[in-house]
Formats: C-alpha cells, structure tokens, sequence
C-alpha cells in the first residue's frame, strides 16, 4: 500500500474515529472543521488540523483538496452544509468523495449531485470505512479476530484469466479462498439484467474473471499482499 493522503471534514465524534484509524495505519490525515475544540482535540493525532468553514468555496481552494487520495465528508446534522462541501470538493477535482447521508431522502440528493460513495448509518463502523479509504479493492470484510479477516475483493489486474491452482491462493499468499461471486448479463423479458452467483467452493480450473468477488480468509497483511503483488 502506497502513502496515501485523506482529508476529512467534520471532526466530531464520527468523522474523528476515522481521522484517528486511518492515521493510525500510516495515513496523512487532513481534520477540518468549523470548531476550534473540535480541531484542538484532534491535532495531536493527524498530520494536519485546521479551522474552517468548509461551506465556503474560496476558503477550501486554498488547502490543495485536489491532491488528496480522498476526502470524507463527515459533517453531523448539518446536511445543507454537507451538500455545500460536496460540490465545493466536486468544483475542486477532488478524485474522490464519501460523504454521510442520513435517510434515503439525503442519499438521493447525493447521488443527484454527483456522489457515488455515500455513508449511511449501518456502513458507520470506522475502521470498515478506514479499510474501504485505504484500500478500494476490498468491497467489504468481516474481521474475526485483531488478526483475521473475511474480506470481499475485486480480482487484481495480475489474476485475471488466470485459474485458481495458478494464483495459488494458500502457499503463495496465505490465504483461502472461501468463495467467489460471479456477474452474469441475464436475458429478462427482452432486456437484461445483472445477476450474481456464487460459485460454492471454486475448483482449481476456475479462471478468474474481471466481473468476479473473489472472498479470501486471512490476515490484513496477506489480503493486501495479494493486491499489492498483482496490482503491480
């Protein structure tokens, strides 16, 4: 994994969890926030702490948002303020935006304006969401243990249209392979739609497909040593 910069805006007691998780796997954390005891309690613990108001455009341009990996939108119970910030970041050219919706009203307004990746509270477990920000390639994972995880992740470029038995999941990397998901393009009432299966235990002559959820077991560190080896 790569040093990776993120900005998140809106400090209180959500957005300084994942401030605090991602700085704590090795990220350069950006905090703002429009309140100086917010930004006071969290300084010590990111590269980068900063009163503002996040809802004015000119004040933003100056903190070089464009740059980052990522911005996180974590404002509270202020949704106009949100939204602002959201297309304020989009103006910007920020690459990537999360931003927090509360209700499937906000979400749509969200999407309308042009965010892809919303938060709702049932995804609002930091460090889920400080392994989705450092790493896209894991779609979602169950940690058992501070050791062991079930992670979801997209084939990496390196395994494509190659078979199980060649990657070699368990001596190579680590890991298992528990079970993968395939996309299928399904003719409906003369139009089609995506379905996915799954393929119980994968056999060893299964080729891996770029439209496949590969679900691995093991540590972090091996999950994204796999990524990292066939990202490269």
């Amino acid at each position: 994994m790569g040093f990776n910069k993120f900005a998140v805006i809106g400090v209180g007691k959500y957005g300084s969890n994942i401030a605090r998780r991602l700085a704590e796997k090795g990220a350069q954390v950006f905090a703002f926030d429009n309140n100086e005891e917010k930004i006071e309690n969290i300084k010590d613990d990111v590269a980068f702490a900063v009163t503002l108001n996040s809802t004015d455009f000119k004040v933003l341009t100056s903190q070089n948002l464009e740059e980052m990996d990522a911005a996180v939108v974590a404002i509270g119970e202020n949704f106009e303020a949100t939204v602002l910030t959201a297309v304020h970041l989009i103006d910007l050219g920020v690459k990537r935006i999360i931003a927090r919706a509360n209700g499937a009203d906000q979400r749509l307004i969200l999407e309308k304006i042009g965010i892809k990746e919303i938060l709702t509270p049932e995804d609002e477990v930091a460090f889920v969401i400080r392994e989705k920000l450092l790493n896209p390639s894991i779609l979602s994972f169950l940690q058992l243990s501070e050791e062991y995880e079930i992670a979801e992740i997209k084939p990496p470029k390196g395994t494509l249209n190659r078979t199980i038995q060649d990657i070699d999941f368990r001596n190579k990397y680590q890991l298992t392979l528990v079970t993968m998901r395939r996309e299928y393009d399904i003719k409906k009432r003369g139009q089609y739609e995506v379905e996915q299966h799954v393929i119980g235990v994968p056999k060893g002559d299964t080729v891996i497909e770029s439209r496949d959820t590969l679900v691995v077991f093991g540590t972090a560190k091996h999950v994204q040593r796999f990524i990292d080896v066939n990202e490269s």
